[in-house]
């Protein structure tokens, strides 16, 4: 006589006889399986089920990660299928089909008559099989089945003119179009991404996510192409943006909430040969700032205090687009603001709102820049200011100004490191002693990907190649820093104390081995050998060398430190930071 699976879960004391009759009780409300609910109420978990399932209908239990689904497979069986039973197919030969199912009892005869083959069932857990379905189907391929299987295909081909705007509009509206953008931003941001790129090109198009600073390719449906129009102009919707304008870039903005939270999403839409081009920025509409998390190691934590508790003058933050430096200046002024002082931002865009702090969107399409908005500002007397970014003579000398009036002020500059700043404001014109005796400090800062801690791993294979030149790197520091080093974990660095990591990849991180970003600091403070140098018109290597021989850290070196930290890979390090001679 075959046990019933509710009595094999009591006797393996999975569950409790008390547990069963409340489960039972609640199952008679919703006609689900006993089993089901008794995972739903939590008394217990999927992983628990599956293998007394397995043991229970003679059905092998495995674990989908561990294995290869074959493409031949993925063809027999329709998405809307897959997704509506949740079941993902995995081989199919010699006219039999092997599918991974979770909920046997209920499902299996349907499959097997709907299919019309012969069915290998194999148990896997929900939540293997909806990634599964959604890697190997592509994001939103039910809902795309759906609008594809009930709209003419003229609709939703791209428009070549603006004769079917009408269609496209109502299209974008339509709930399963609705459907489908949220299914692509829900998608992004569980897997950590921070943008979506959605592109035309000649007869398809590209999705990718951009994690942790990488773009990844997303697995879309072939048929996706033809509702891009309809994905567009729902975006734009969403936005507020001119659903009928595509000959001119648009900017625009909305506000999402996925589960509790809420995202601020930035939306930029370019015209481009194919079609519009689309980038969705994903903040969070509140956010946490703290010194202490940036990546700071304990001196340079000191430094950026005491820079920042400065009455007056001007803190520059250098690095390319995407290193993070408007975290960083919001980090600051969090840091400084309260009842006593006056914050005022001049930002394009304004990142996050910050409680406490006036902030100011340019918008030079009516006259308001950043030098304009500089001079109003003024009238409103601010202790403390920032200045999104420096991008002219008149924005430079302006800030400069009025850091030499009593104010302490914040900005950003495109530089490749920090003593590129200082040759940076005086090719745009501004002069040498109004740099030399208003700037505080050039921070330059990168961002690399830390990695996984679920996948760590001490693993000396990664770098033979790199360890003699860390070593050779760190002495080249001691040389050049000979007596004037100064005390810390650099100067007692050996060989044997470098240990390397590569991570191998795990579900936590989508596989790619890293999870989420730290910073890696320059800090060059304008002493009064730099304000000399500055004076001098000297160049940024000369400067560089100086500051380096009066012990700054470059971010080459900073890099070091995280990867000897077991943070960082040396592929990560060199990456995002150039070579140091």
């Amino acid at each position: 006589m075959v046990m019933k699976l509710e009595e094999m879960l009591v006797n393996k004391g999975l569950i409790t006889p008390q547990q069963l009759k409340t489960a039972f009780k609640e199952q008679q409300k919703t006609g689900e399986l006993l089993s089901r609910t008794l995972v739903k109420m939590g008394y217990l978990k999927e992983e628990q089920l599956l293998p007394v399932l397995s043991e229970q209908l003679n059905i092998p239990y495995i674990k989908l990660k561990d294995v290869t689904v074959e493409p031949s497979a993925i063809k027999e069986v329709p998405p809307k299928f897959a997704w509506h039973y949740k079941i993902i197919p995995i081989k199919y030969a010699d006219k039999k089909l092997t599918i991974a199912i979770f909920d046997p009892l209920r499902s299996l005869n349907d499959v097997k008559m709907f299919l019309g083959c012969e069915i290998i069932p194999v148990l896997a857990a929900e939540n293997e099989i909806v990634k599964a379905i959604e890697k190997y189907y592509g994001v939103g391929a039910e809902t795309i089945e759906k609008i594809i299987a009930r709209t003419p295909k003229e609709t939703v081909e791209p428009e070549q003119g603006h004769e079917k705007i009408v269609d496209i509009e109502k299209l974008a509206e339509d709930a399963s179009v609705v459907k489908l953008v949220n299914q692509i931003i829900l998608e992004a941001q569980q897997k950590r991404a921070t943008d979506i790129h959605i592109e035309p090109f000649r007869e398809k198009m590209a999705l990718r996510y951009r994690i942790d600073g990488i773009l990844y390719e997303a697995n879309v449906p072939v048929d996706m192409v033809r509702l891009f129009p309809a994905i567009i102009s729902r975006i734009k919707i969403m936005s507020k943006l001119n659903i009928v304008e595509r000959r001119l870039p648009q900017d625009g903005r909305a506000l999402v909430k996925i589960g509790k939270e809420e995202f601020d999403l930035r939306i930029s839409i370019i015209p481009t040969r194919h079609g519009e081009g689309l980038v969705v920025r994903i903040l969070p509409a509140k956010m946490l700032f703290s010194l202490e998390k940036l990546g700071l190691e304990p001196e340079e934590l000191k430094v950026i205090e005491n820079l920042i508790k400065k009455p007056h003058g001007i803190i520059f933050v250098t690095g390319p687009t995407g290193s993070g430096k408007t975290t960083t200046l919001y980090t600051c002024l969090n840091k400084i603001k309260n009842s006593k002082n006056k914050i005022i931002t001049i930002e394009d865009p304004i990142e996050y709102e910050i409680e406490g702090i006036s902030q100011i969107q340019v918008m030079p399409e009516i006259g308001l820049s950043f030098a304009h908005g500089l001079r109003s500002v003024l009238r409103h007397d601010p202790d403390i200011m920032m200045v999104g970014e420096v991008r002219d003579f008149e924005t430079a000398e302006l800030a400069i100004r009025i850091a030499l009036t009593g104010h302490l002020v914040f900005s950003t500059v495109h530089t490749n490191d920090a003593a590129g700043g200082a040759t940076r404001l005086l090719d745009i014109g501004i002069e040498p002693f109004l740099v030399a005796s208003s700037v505080k400090a050039f921070i330059a800062q990168r961002l690399v990907r830390v990695i996984c801690p679920k996948c760590k791993e001490k693993d000396a294979a990664v770098g033979e190649k790199f360890k003699t030149q860390i070593v050779e790197e760190i002495a080249q520091f001691h040389r050049l820093c000979r007596d004037n080093l100064p005390k810390g974990k650099l100067a007692s660095i050996k060989e044997s104390d470098i240990h390397f990591y590569r991570g191998k990849g795990c579900e936590a991180c989508n596989f790619t081995g890293f999870k989420e970003r730290t910073a890696i600091y320059e800090i060059l403070v304008v002493n009064k050998t730099i304000k000399k140098l500055i004076l001098e018109k000297a160049s940024s290597d000369n400067i560089r060398e100086e500051a380096i021989k009066r012990g700054m850290k470059t971010l080459r070196l900073s890099g070091w430190e995280k990867i000897i930290e077991g943070l960082t890979t040396p592929d990560e390090v060199m990456r995002v930071t150039q070579l140091e001679e």
